[in-house]
């Protein structure tokens, strides 16, 4: 309505909320942008858009690869982001994927599982594997050790654009050490003589007001000499013999370390993350 010469507005029909009201996850803000965090999956329920902007941005990590004994590193979990994502009136659905489980001696070590919000699907870090080509997935697991050569296994697999992960490294024939998994931001590196290859590093992010690192590929595990460190972002370091390597972290989407010889029980893949965030006022 119109009022001594100015527009009154909120009055009468056609008037409309001006910016995003939703609930779900762990709520917090930044200045002007609210943000929901989800360690674990539940609903991301929006009951008004507004004119001022419809749009979220996001970041989705999948669950990082597991490992068990003669292994590379698992792979981390794809990592998804963007801005200017559309949402509507509705309540999301959101996954957040689980690490893959670790598994002793000689049984597979598994992939994590996906995360998603909405169309956006982050796919499962892929597993270091016992004296095998690394699994494939959001970021590809190392290559395990053996005589001859086994290659890590391909990320960003299904392909997005942009990249959502990278190659798990894979060993020299002969050697002892096993390859690094791939990382959201570089490949695993390729074992060395005696020396297992460093997991892939992860990618920074400041969705929630303060730069985070997520994806990290595992370390790879080496019968003799020096295991990989693990990739920045949540990577587990591998390990030597029969020591234990170390798990990827939890809510990064980190790739597990690799185990280095028989008796070395491998570890879990870090689980994955999603947080959406918006202007609220």
């Amino acid at each position: 309505m119109t009022m001594f010469g100015y527009n009154v507005l909120g009055f009468g029909t056609g008037s409309s909320p001006v910016f995003t009201v939703a609930t779900g996850g762990t709520i917090t803000t930044d200045g002007d942008y609210k943000i929901h965090k989800f360690t674990g999956s539940g609903t991301f329920s929006v009951s008004s858009v507004g004119g001022a902007d419809a749009t979220v941005q996001y970041l989705v990590v999948a669950g990082g690869g597991a490992t068990n004994e003669y292994t590379g590193g698992g792979g981390a979990g794809g990592y998804r982001t963007a801005t200017g994502h559309t949402i509507t009136v509705q309540d999301y659905t959101i996954t957040v994927g689980a690490g893959g489980a670790a598994q002793g001696g000689a049984s597979g070590a598994l992939n994590g599982t996906n995360s998603v919000f909405d169309t956006i699907t982050s796919t499962r870090g892929g597993a270091g594997v016992r004296v095998q080509t690394g699994q494939s997935g959001g970021s590809g697991g190392g290559g395990g050790t053996r005589a001859d050569y086994k290659a890590g296994g391909a990320g960003n697999t299904p392909a997005t654009s942009p990249s959502q992960g990278n190659n798990g490294g894979g060993n020299i024939a002969n050697d002892t050490g096993s390859g690094g998994g791939g990382g959201a931001s570089a490949a695993g590196a390729t074992a060395t003589n005696n020396q297992g290859g460093v997991g892939g590093a992860g990618s920074s992010n400041s969705i929630t007001g303060s730069a985070v690192t997520y994806a990290g590929g595992g370390g790879g595990g080496t019968r003799v000499g020096t295991a990989g460190a693990g990739g920045s972002g949540g990577g587990g370091a591998g390990s030597v013999a029969a020591a234990l390597p170390t798990a990827g972290t939890v809510n990064t989407g980190g790739g597990a370390g690799g185990g280095g010889a028989g008796g070395s029980v491998g570890k879990s893949g870090g689980s994955g993350i999603v947080i959406i965030r918006y202007l609220f006022q």
